[in-house]
């Protein structure tokens, strides 16, 4: 039986995946285009992770060293001027809002994210969908944790808890803590997915139905 629901954002509730891949891009240009490579690789490969964890390995890899508060700031500064405009315009993965209205009342909703948690829950208010959440969850805390964290705040066992993700980063969570997963996919057999999240309702219901 599914009791709690915990959503990733990007790419889960808001198609900003691909408009945070042209911002991180954005904010290496000036250090060249295999500091670009780098980054857009490992963001591409590493969707849930926090942006600062980004930026700590692409100096590693670039620079050989730990990235400087300073040049942290620095870069930080650089993807945020580049995602500015284009986040809080970001659509609605097709079926996310839908999900979200009409599940809200019948089981407790959650978002786990990588996004830092104050710029998440500014943005889910923008779009308005903030209220619908028992709460809201954003880095620095990494994935496993918030989700774990949410396991325990529920009151639920993890294999009562649905871990909705589009990374592999959210399916690791999901593993680590013992909850069951549903992927914005494609994911690896077992584990279910689909194309977004018009059929996530009706995957519940069966789930429940069949428990």
């Amino acid at each position: 039986m599914i009791r709690c629901v915990v959503l990733d954002c990007d790419g889960v509730i808001l198609e900003t995946v691909g408009l945070k891949t042209t911002a991180f891009a954005r904010s290496a240009e000036h250090l060249g285009p295999e500091a670009v490579r780098l980054l857009v690789d490992y963001h591409v490969r590493h969707g849930g992770v926090s942006r600062y964890e980004k930026y700590r390995h692409l100096w590693r890899e670039l620079f050989g060293r730990e990235i400087a508060d300073s040049e942290m700031q620095d870069m930080v500064g650089r993807f945020l001027a580049a995602a500015a405009d284009a986040l809080p315009e970001a659509p609605f993965v097709p079926g996310a809002r839908e999900f979200i209205t009409a599940w809200w009342e019948r089981l407790p909703l959650y978002v786990a994210s990588g996004a830092p948690d104050g710029e998440l829950k500014a943005l889910l208010r923008i779009k308005q969908v903030d209220c619908f959440f028992k709460a809201i969850h954003g880095s620095p805390a990494p994935k496993a944790e918030l989700l774990a964290g949410i396991v325990a705040r529920e009151a639920v066992a993890p294999s009562e808890t649905l871990m909705v993700g589009d990374s592999d980063t959210d399916l690791q969570a999901a593993r680590r803590v013992g909850t069951l997963f549903y992927g914005r996919g494609p994911f690896p057999e077992p584990w279910p997915w689909a194309e977004d999240l018009t059929g996530l309702g009706a995957f519940i219901e069966h789930h429940n139905g069949a428990a």
